[in-house]
């Protein structure tokens, strides 16, 4: 039986969501009508209007483009009207119930975890925090819940002791992309079987804050290690050593027991600073003072001469 090609309105904002919306522009037969993004904002020091990354792509395929202030203002009767599915990623704001239901086949959304866990704003790095072996993509039919709707497909992804919430993100952008393709071509085809989400398996994925990223030295060094991969690249750790404000972009954990008091510099040499923590030792590997580059701490170092006597100081 040969598959009809779907009509599709698309609507995301960041990289995440372009990455989906370059696949269905370039590997698949459905025909994006309509590409939905927040509106322009003004970012950066210059404050200078920056255009989302779904917008620069649209843009470049000569996609019709619609920034509604909020979702509310789409009118389902007449942009959805003759829409089969709404695919939505990483739109950054919920869609109203009157819109969930206009499309043919309703609204579909890429999640970047294996739901029910890890549902809300930030799964990626949650699920590196929590210190979870493994996480994934889902893509679930929206309903009114937060990130509550039925599963139409989920793919695995493992999470590597060297992954940052960076470097996870890309690889699930390309299996989200994938499996949004394939469950896709299912729906055109009517082999789609939604399954209910077991709510009892919930787990919440909270919104990261600046105030998260203050590093706490009372906290084992393998959270703390986990943590700094969790906020890389966004907000990055950051903590004070001996009076200087230093983002921490890197780090490992040592081996080895700390007498010293959580906080406290005991080893400071060109493989890295050694902090004590609550449990254990954290050696910091790369390190970003205010107004300067990312640098190894043999570059750290070398500017900063001065800080080997930090020794027998102390982090505030």
């Amino acid at each position: 039986m040969i598959k009809p090609n779907l009509r599709l309105a698309f609507a995301g904002t960041p990289e995440l969501a372009a990455t989906a919306l370059e696949a269905l522009i370039e590997r698949s037969p459905h025909i994006v009508t309509t590409v939905y993004t927040q509106p322009d904002r003004h970012a950066g020091r210059g404050q200078i209007l920056a255009l989302s990354a779904v917008k620069q792509l649209a843009l470049k395929h000569g996609l019709s483009i619609l920034q509604p202030p909020t979702p509310a203002e789409i009118d389902p009767d007449t942009q959805l009207a003759r829409v089969d599915v709404l695919v939505v990623v990483a739109y950054g704001v919920l869609l109203p119930e009157k819109l969930l239901n206009r499309p043919r086949y309703g609204c579909i959304n890429i999640h970047t975890s294996l739901l029910p866990r890890w549902r809300g704003a930030a799964p990626i790095q949650r699920a590196i925090q929590a210190g979870d072996s493994e996480t994934g993509i889902t893509i679930m039919q929206i309903d009114t819940g937060l990130d509550t709707g039925p599963i139409l497909a989920q793919v695995k992804c493992p999470i590597v002791a060297e992954d940052t919430s960076g470097s996870l993100h890309d690889k699930l952008a390309a299996l989200g992309a994938t499996c949004l393709l394939e469950t896709l071509d299912n729906i055109a085809a009517n082999n789609i079987n939604p399954v209910p989400q077991d709510n009892s398996m919930a787990t919440y994925a909270r919104k990261i804050t600046k105030a998260e990223a203050r590093v706490d030295w009372s906290l084992p060094a393998i959270e703390l290690e986990r943590t700094v991969r969790a906020f890389n690249p966004s907000p990055v750790a950051y903590t004070e050593l001996n009076g200087l404000k230093l983002r921490i972009w890197q780090a490992r954990i040592i081996d080895q027991s700390a007498h010293d008091s959580p906080g406290a510099v005991i080893a400071c040499h060109r493989s890295g600073i050694d902090v004590a923590t609550g449990k254990g030792i954290l050696r910091l590997l790369k390190v970003q003072p205010p107004g300067k580059r990312i640098l190894s701490i043999a570059e750290f170092l070398n500017g900063r001469p001065d800080f080997v006597t930090c020794v027998t100081g102390t982090s505030k």
